[in-house]
């Protein structure tokens, strides 16, 4: 399963059914985008660590941005950023999840069940 950067934002926030869903998983994935989107939201080098000791800890494999997704990403938008709002880092972290294969876990449900090849399981705090 490849988690959104919410989920690693409600574990942060102590929020235990986040942190029960990452753990229930043998296999963890996030997309670069995530990575990028929890250093960027970080507030010192401490956080920063703190970030990639748990995704460390967990197991959890970047996914790096390949042609494929983003070709994906650019068709996302193209289909769904007029008429349901996407923006580019969503439409990102649906390619990897679509090229991938992987189920998309978010608490985001209205970001991305606009997009039809898309599998998600919805997170709800």
């Amino acid at each position: 399963m490849i988690f959104d950067t919410d989920i690693f934002i409600w574990v942060q926030r102590g929020n235990p059914k986040a942190a029960q869903m990452i753990e229930g998983e043998d296999e963890r994935f996030i997309s670069v985008q995530s990575y990028m989107e929890l250093l960027q939201g970080a507030e010192n080098r401490r956080q920063h660590e703190q970030t990639k000791s748990f995704l460390r800890e967990f197991g959890f494999s970047t996914l790096p941005l390949s042609e494929n997704i983003g070709h994906r990403a650019a068709v996302y938008i193209e289909e769904y950023a007029l008429s349901h709002g996407l923006r580019a880092g969503d439409a990102i972290v649906a390619a990897t999840a679509a090229e991938c294969g992987l189920i998309l876990c978010t608490g985001n449900a209205k970001h991305f069940s606009p997009i039809r090849d898309l599998k998600t399981r919805i997170f709800k705090p």
